[in-house]
């Protein structure tokens, strides 16, 4: 399989349309566009029943203590966790294109709606979920895409890794409120091929400038 995004080039930068937080002289960070990038695959195998979705941060720092803290910075060698950003289950066999801003277009204060969503499609919970679970003005289910939003004090670029998988079912194993290694799991086995694209971001005004 091959995949690609019209919204930004593999190993590039990803626009602040697509993100869920731009860099704010004042605030240091502020709301932004964050719509959903295009993709687009091809080279689909043969026997495939469906598609999966899955936008990944793999460089979510996994101590909490310098997050965001005035005067400190997260270093870039501690270690890192995935942060789920979209998962996208039952994507019609026949589909080889999401458009940008179909699934996401603007922020939904304590998450968008779901399981259900377009053509068919189910999302599960991105870890926006859990991220604002304690804020008394954001905390809800976030269903679908939620866009980069990276620690503005991380010393680290985080890269954002979109895999579509073609899959030998119509319809992923998962029911209600399911999340990102939920359907890890439930693919096991059923994967026939796969692809990815990856975009990069950061917050931190340091390294923006460079």
């Amino acid at each position: 399989m091959k995949l690609h995004s019209q919204s930004f080039p593999d190993q590039g930068v990803i626009p602040e349309s697509n993100a869920f937080g731009r860099i704010d002289p004042q605030a240091r960070v502020a709301l932004a566009g964050n719509r959903n990038p295009h993709l687009a695959w091809s080279d689909v195998p043969e026997g495939t029943r469906s598609f999966v979705v899955l936008c990944v941060d793999s460089d979510v720092p996994s101590q909490p203590d310098d997050v965001n803290q005035p005067g400190r910075e997260v270093p870039a060698d501690l270690p890192r966790t995935d942060f789920f950003h979209w998962v996208l289950v039952d994507v019609a066999a026949d589909a080889r294109s999401i458009e940008e801003g179909s699934y996401s277009d603007g922020i939904t204060p304590r998450g968008k709606a779901g399981p259900m969503a377009l053509d068919g499609t189910r999302q599960g919970l991105n870890d926006f979920t859990s991220w604002f679970a304690s804020d008394r003005d954001m905390n809800g289910d976030y269903f679908g895409y939620d866009g980069p939003c990276p620690p503005w004090n991380d010393a680290l670029v985080h890269r954002y890794v979109f895999t579509v998988y073609a899959l030998d079912v119509a319809e992923l194993s998962v029911t209600g409120r399911f999340d990102g290694p939920r359907v890890r799991e439930a693919m096991q086995g059923h994967i026939l091929a796969q692809a990815s694209v990856t975009g990069t971001y950061t917050l931190n005004p340091r390294l923006h400038a460079l």
